[in-house]
């Protein structure tokens, strides 16, 4: 491999230029990964056989895998942007590029997956030395040179064979600028604008502090994706070879085989000016669900750009980039639709697909109410496109991306202040309110929104049974106040010394038991490191400062994980009726994910319940098994509730296909 090395060093200006097209080119290959995923059938319902429904499951899974990583590399390419001092580029061309955008032999277009796609993937991700040859149908409108010898003062753009030969240069650029001008002064961005992992769990959300961090990223971009050395069998090179020959054994096996609908190459939304190599959607109902998505993706793309103009940790910070995650979600299924509805009647026969479009300018807006609000009203506006689409059409997959919007509208219109100052600190839980007080006896219990409660000489008891796994601490930690299986009053909180009491109350893991102290002394404080534990073949159980969907729900609850409980997000037992089976020993360090000690293990955990979806855990977590060894600790994670993912306790999007069903 030839590297370019620069007769001197690069200076930041042309840096910053080299990151913005590496920046694109993730971006563009990730949009390119997901168009062809999104065209693959599902099921034997859309007239595959099982044996090929199973492997087109497979080889969707892999495929959108494989584009969350060029995600993550497309964050750490953005963290290494913003340690130098720059803004991210989150925007790009539209598809198809432009020639000139990137090198001659490097295209880029919307697809759907067929072989010669496939082969296309594989040229794009194919190392160094490879022999492989692009796809039939991909080959560049017309050859051209973009570098240029001569030295420039305006950064000018690079030629390179592969993508792996870019990042090479790219690293040897840094070294020289590193070199040139130390550390410190390289380095002089504010490391608090970056994507960590307090607020995305993505292999390239981690801090770029210097050299190493920042070569380390590089490398780790070469190792697992583009231009990977030919033995790396994890690479996207040999995941994309590995589908293209099952693809082959199919096809050998079941002449005919079709694994993907005839979604458009390019489609756009508009009579293009330069109608060659695109597809005009002109049937309505694929026009406005092509609409929807976009704008959930455009909308998507301009958070991220505001994350990175907040510092974090912060509460605002992190609902950016949760809302803006969560919009791709909901993009999916409206994705999926379109590739599955008719093009139009210039193009029988072909199929829709969502387009990508990119707005003129995605950037982000001035921190602070303005911006609040720009986020709350276009959420709202998605959101009502997407409930009259979804009342048109009356499909499946439009409604799951209407109850998703619709629940981002409401989380936002909870969680941004429109009236706070910029980058206010994430706001503690709002103590609950002080309860009525307790009628004088008799009766000596009153029951508020179906807690029980009971007003002792120096303690209030609550009891919620709604709540209530019957882990039955109480009935044998304290049985002369907890009276089981009697007839009238139950609870009798004077029954036994209140510090007995209290801690009879604490060793509730569900939180059906809750107090509040009338003798001067705390209240329970939340623990001193939040700990979330995956119990064997039942639910997780959690401690904490707990704030569900806004509202402070004390320390202590058990959140089902079986999919079968009737009193969702919480446990209810269900999975005894429906014996659940699920591992409590996940492994150490499961998904690569970190078991470092980190500065804070307290705090705040916000739970956002996604409609027909995972549980979005934010906060500091240690995860633990069933026995209490340490699986991992982070500061935010998605937990599967369906009961169906293979990588329990977190979501692998496995409840988008077995019918999961919850607000």
């Amino acid at each position: 491999m030839t590297i370019q090395t620069p007769a001197a060093a690069p200076s930041r200006e042309q840096l910053l230029h080299s990151l913005y097209e590496a920046a694109e080119l993730e971006h563009n290959l990730m949009c390119t990964y997901l168009y062809a995923a999104f065209s693959l059938k599902q099921g034997e319902a859309e007239g595959l056989g099982a044996v090929e429904a199973e492997a087109v499951e497979r080889w969707r899974r892999e495929i959108i895998a494989v584009a969350v990583e060029e995600m993550g590399h497309l964050v750490a390419v953005w963290n290494i942007t913003a340690a130098l001092g720059g803004a991210p580029r989150i925007g790009r061309g539209n598809f198809p590029l432009d020639p000139g955008n990137l090198p001659a032999r490097v295209v880029v277009k919307l697809a759907p997956f067929n072989d010669a796609t496939l082969q296309h993937f594989i040229f794009l991700e194919r190392p160094e030395g490879s022999a492989e040859e692009d796809g039939e149908g991909f080959a560049a409108e017309r050859l051209f040179t973009r570098g240029s010898t001569a030295p420039r003062v305006t950064p000018m753009a690079r030629d390179y064979d592969t993508v792996g030969h870019f990042y090479a240069t790219l690293s040897a650029d840094l070294r020289a600028f590193i070199e040139l001008h130390g550390e410190a002064v390289a380095f002089c961005g504010n490391r608090w604008l970056q994507l960590g992992p307090q607020e995305l769990n993505l292999g390239g959300a981690r801090h770029v502090l210097c050299s190493k961090t920042a070569l380390a990223a590089f490398d780790a971009i070469v190792q697992q994706g583009e231009g990977a050395p030919s033995d790396s069998a994890t690479s996207h090179y040999h995941r994309f070879a590995a589908i293209r020959e099952e693809l082959a054994q199919l096809r050998a096996t079941h002449p005919g085989f079709e694994p993907a609908w005839p979604a458009a190459t390019n489609p756009v939304l508009r009579r293009p000016p330069r109608p060659e190599g695109r597809v005009w959607l002109e049937n309505p109902a694929a026009a406005a669900t092509v609409d929807i998505a976009n704008a959930s993706y455009g909308l998507m793309l301009r958070l991220l750009a505001q994350s990175y103009l907040l510092p974090g940790p912060s509460a605002e910070k992190s609902l950016m980039v949760d809302l803006g995650i969560c919009l791709m979600r909901a993009f999916t299924p409206l994705a999926e639709h379109a590739a599955r509805l008719p093009a139009g009647p210039s193009n029988p026969g072909c199929n829709a697909g969502v387009s990508f479009t990119a707005l003129r300018d995605a950037a982000a807006l001035p921190p602070g109410p303005a911006a609040r609000r720009f986020v709350v009203e276009r959420l709202g506006q998605i959101a009502d496109a997407a409930a009259s689409l979804h009342a048109e059409l009356g499909a499946e997959r439009s409604g799951r991306a209407a109850r998703l919007l619709q629940s981002l509208r409401e989380r936002a219109e909870r969680g941004l202040d429109l009236n706070a100052p910029v980058a206010a600190p994430a706001p503690a839980a709002a103590p609950a309110a002080a309860p009525a007080a307790a009628a004088p006896p008799p009766p000596p219990t009153e029951t508020v929104d179906g807690i029980e409660i009971v007003q002792g000489d120096k303690l209030e008891l609550r009891f919620e049974a709604q709540r209530c796994i019957h882990a039955r601490f109480c009935v044998t930690g304290a049985p002369k106040v907890f009276l089981a299986n009697v007839q009238g009053p139950w609870l009798h909180p004077d029954a036994m010394p209140v510090e007995r009491l209290v801690d009879i109350a604490h060793a509730c893991p569900s939180g059906a038991i809750q107090y509040r102290r009338k003798d001067g002394e705390d209240d329970e404080a939340p623990p001193p490191v939040n700990l979330l534990s995956v119990r064997e073949a039942g639910p997780y159980g959690i401690r904490g400062e707990l704030v569900l969907r806004g509202q402070a729900i004390g320390t202590r609850a058990t959140l089902c994980r079986c999919g079968a409980s009737k009193n969702k997000p919480f446990c209810d037992g269900s999975h005894h009726d429906i014996h659940f089976d699920a591992t409590g020993e996940p492994e150490t360090g499961l998904l690569g994910l970190p078991t470092d000690m980190p500065a804070t293990r307290d705090g705040r955990i916000d739970i956002e319940p996604e409609p027909n979806g995972p549980l979005q855990l934010r906060g500091q977590i240690e995860v633990l098994s069933g026995t209490g060894r340490m699986v991992c600790r982070v500061a935010q994670a998605r937990l599967c509730r369906c009961g169906g993912s293979q990588t329990k306790p977190f979501c692998d999007g496995t409840h988008a296909r077995n019918g999961f069903s919850a607000d």
